[in-house]
C-alpha cells in the first residue's frame, strides 16, 4: 500500500507552519488572532451579546443572577498589551439555592471579541464606571 502524495503533503503541513513560525520569536507564543504586541485594537461592538453567550455557559445555573453590573470596555494595558477590557460584577445562584457577594470578573477583548474572563479584576477595573446589566438577570437555560 502506498501513501499519496495529497496525504503525505497533509500529514507535513503542520511541521512547515511550525517551522515558519519559529522564526527568531523564541518566547514568544502564537496566538489565533495575531497577538503582536503594536496591534490596533478594534472596538468589541457586539461586546453585550457576546458576554452573554459565554455567561450561559460559563455560569452553572445562569437563571437567577442577581446584582449585575458591566462596565463599557476601556484600553487598559494587561500583561504589556493595550487591550478592551469591561468589567462585570454579578451574583449568581449556588446550588442550594443561597447567593455569595458579587464576583468580580475583567472581561478581555482581543481584536474586538471576547477572549477569556480574568476571575480577579483588582486594579484592572479601577475608576471604571459600572451600570446595571438587566440582561444577565434575565438569562435562561
Amino acid at each position: 500500500m502506498g501513501i499519496s502524495a495529497k496525504r503525505v503533503a497533509t500529514l507535513l503541513l503542520p511541521i512547515a507552519l511550525a517551522a515558519c513560525s519559529s522564526s527568531g520569536d523564541e518566547g514568544r507564543s502564537l496566538s489565533l488572532f495575531n497577538d503582536k504586541p503594536d496591534t490596533p485594537q478594534s472596538f468589541p461592538a457586539n461586546y453585550r451579546a457576546e458576554l452573554l453567550a459565554f455567561m450561559r455557559t460559563y455560569l452553572n445555573n445562569p437563571v437567577g443572577v442577581r446584582d449585575a453590573a458591566m462596565a463599557e470596555p476601556v484600553m487598559r494595558d494587561v500583561n504589556g498589551k493595550m487591550r478592551y477590557i469591561s468589567c462585570l460584577r454579578y451574583s449568581a445562584r449556588e446550588s442550594d439555592g443561597s447567593y455569595r457577594e458579587p464576583h468580580e470578573r475583567v472581561v478581555l477583548f482581543v481584536n474586538g471579541r471576547l477572549d477569556r474572563l480574568i476571575e480577579k479584576g483588582g486594579e484592572l477595573c479601577s475608576g471604571v464606571a459600572l451600570a446595571p446589566f438587566p440582561d444577565l438577570e434575565k438569562m435562561s437555560r
